[in-house]
């Protein structure tokens, strides 16, 4: 059974920092490009940041770039976001995702930021920024 959990949310001021993880079993964490996405009330999930299996190819959305950075230990099973000068906008709900198929391919989608790519989601953690 795939399991993704994820944790270190919590509640920051205006340009703090949070570091979320996120702890997957039942796939092959090592084969699986490994994406964060966020969901803010009344507004669509989002994906905020991918990384490839290599641990060092990564993208970001354009909101989060140059503040966010994203992460992952093969070893530990474990994908990362470091978030700093946070802003209140970033508020939101941040899931961690996977897909089986692409994980069964070792490649990242190329639309990474749509979430119909991934079948595999965590419960998500949550994140308050106050002004």
């Amino acid at each position: 059974q795939v399991q993704l959990v994820e944790s270190g949310g919590g509640s920051v001021q205006a340009g703090g920092s949070l570091r979320l993880s996120c702890a997957a079993s039942g796939i092959t964490f090592s084969r699986n490009c490994m994406v964060w996405f966020r969901q803010a009330p009344g507004k669509e999930r989002e994906g905020v940041a991918k990384i490839f299996t290599d641990g060092v190819t990564t993208s970001y959305a354009d909101s989060v770039s140059g503040r966010f950075t994203i992460s992952r230990d093969n070893t530990k099973n474990t994908v990362y976001l470091q978030m700093n000068s946070l802003k209140p906008e970033d508020t939101a709900m941040y899931y961690c995702a996977a897909s089986a198929e692409w994980g069964a391919w070792g490649a990242c989608p190329i639309m990474w930021k749509n979430k119909s790519r991934y079948n595999y989601w965590g419960q998500g953690t949550q994140v308050t920024v106050s002004s």
